[in-house]
């Protein structure tokens, strides 16, 4: 059920949806002329105003400021977690091939830990994102790519199960605790490093923390203020983990 109500949340979060919601309203509404006129105009000006890159900037600044990050160098880890999210399943399904989107940063890492012995293991997490889209197990396809990178497959875990941050948590703790590994290191998206820290927390894993993928810049770079739909998809995403982490509390799925 929290699975599903997460899905309908993602679409509800949406700068677009209240947009599209707030004119169409403004449109159909009895209300005099200048009510309506005023009410799509605010659907209009929240399109605008989330579209701008120094807002969509900001935003995700807010999620990654300051990093979460607490790997030791001095430290060989018993194991990394690269927590899901790289692949897209939707292509790889289409064209046979692999396919990785805007986080593969954590595969590339994870990668980078086990060939330099900074980590000895990993398990890598991360199920079917939605049965009725593809069949495809994104831990399953990770693993594959790092054996053809040159891994051992004796060091690599997979667990299949989980679908989101908490399951990832819940699933990987498990595994750590049956395999009696005390150094653990997590892997994750810089903006999304907060939520996944939580989570292990709440199960009661120490963990260290290695953030990747940082999207946001200083204040001096100012961007562009011509609204993008590539801005308001980033500020999409910054507003649904804020939401996300908040959920996440309040379920004490994290502390």
């Amino acid at each position: 059920m929290f699975y599903l109500l997460s899905k309908i949340l993602d679409v509800l979060l949406t700068p677009l949806a209240w947009s599209v919601a707030l004119i169409a309203a403004g449109a159909l509404s009895p209300r005099p002329s200048w009510s309506r006129r005023a009410t799509s105009l605010a659907g209009l000006a929240i399109l605008l105003v989330f579209s701008l890159e120094p807002v969509s900037n900001a935003l995700i600044r807010s999620l990654e400021s300051p990093p979460l990050r607490s790997v030791r160098s001095e430290v060989t880890y018993d194991v990394v977690i690269l927590l899901g999210g790289v692949g897209d399943d939707r292509v790889e399904a289409t064209w046979g091939e692999r396919a990785f989107n805007d986080n593969n940063e954590r595969l590339l890492e994870t990668f980078d830990l086990l060939r330099s012995g900074k980590a000895k293991n990993a398990i890598v997490s991360g199920g079917v994102p939605s049965p009725d889209r593809t069949a495809m197990v994104e831990a399953r396809v990770l693993v594959d790519q790092l054996a053809a990178w040159g891994v051992e497959s004796d060091r690599l875990v997979v667990e299949a199960h989980a679908r989101n941050t908490h399951e990832n948590a819940v699933d990987s703790a498990a595994i750590v605790r049956a395999r009696g590994w005390t150094r653990v290191l997590v892997v994750t998206s810089a903006y999304h490093m907060k939520r996944a820290y939580g989570c292990f927390r709440a199960e009661g894993l120490d963990v260290d923390t290695l953030p990747v993928d940082f999207r946001s810049y200083g204040p001096a770079y100012r961007g562009e203020l011509i609204p993008r739909a590539t801005h308001l998809k980033q500020s999409t995403e910054a507003i649904r983990e804020w939401a996300g982490r908040w959920t996440y509390e309040i379920r004490g799925y994290a502390r």
